[in-house]
This record gives C-alpha cells, structure tokens and sequence, in this order.
C-alpha cells in the first residue's frame, strides 16, 4: 500500500503510523497507538531487568577461623547451605592469625571438612582451587 494511503488509514483511526523497519524494502510500517506502544515496550524492558537480576547470582563471604568449635561450625555451614539453596556463589574464607600461618596443613584440613559437610545435603562445585592471599585460605563454590 502506498504511503499516502497508510496516512490516510492512521488519521481515520486516530492513531500513528510508526516505522518498524527502515532499512526494508519497502520500509515495515505499523498503523498503531504511539503512546501504547512506548508503554507497553517500556513494561517489557522493566520485566526482562528484572529477570536478567534474577538470575544473577550474589557473591555471598563466610569468614572462618581455624580455632572454631564445632558447634559454631555447624552454625556457620547452616548458614553456607541457606546462601546455596537461595542459588547464591559462596566464598569460603578461613582467616590464619598469629602462628597459625606455620600449620597451613590445618587449613586444608579444615577446608575439607567444611566442604565435606556442606555436599552432605546437596551436590556442590567448587570454582577453582583453594588460594592463600595474604592471611586467608580461600575458596569459591556453588550449587551444582
């Protein structure tokens, strides 16, 4: 249909006539209500933010020192399962003081047990090897 015509059409309604696609031959027009359409996209833009924050996962810290009780350890890992099943990522930091820093065997030790209680609920992943910076031992892990 010719340009004159759609123009025609769109004032007959009482609505726009908008550009689609420019670069079509002949160019895409649409014959609807501009303030609607500008509505109704910023709504989808709205909803797909708000997906694309769902999705993302936080950064969660657990600061853990290596001469915890074992109850505490168990508050704690209560806590590390509770950021898992939220879908979050959880770095596990074991915080060296003193001369602890001459035992790092400790650390791996006590690292493993942390994460042996962890996966006795549910299956996790860890993201990458555990790393010493500075005075931490620290390790990133996920739900699987």
């Amino acid at each position: 249909m010719s340009s004159r015509e759609a123009q025609l059409i769109a004032r007959e309604q009482g609505v726009d006539l908008v550009e689609i696609s420019a670069v079509a031959d002949p160019p895409v027009v649409k014959v609807i209500d501009w303030g609607k359409f500008q509505y109704q996209k910023m709504k989808e833009e709205a909803k797909n933010r708000k997906k694309a924050r769902e999705k993302q996962s936080e950064l969660k810290t657990m600061k853990i020192g290596l001469k915890i009780s074992d109850n505490d350890l168990n508050i704690k890992v209560r806590k590390i399962k509770s950021f898992l099943e939220d879908g979050d990522r959880v770095k596990i930091m074991l915080v060296f003081r003193g001369r602890e820093m001459a035992h790092k065997e400790l650390g791996q030790a006590m690292l493993d047990k942390i994460l042996a209680l962890t996966a006795a609920d549910f299956e996790i992943v860890q993201e990458g090897k555990p790393q010493f910076n500075g005075r931490n031992l620290s390790i990133g892990i996920r739900k699987k």
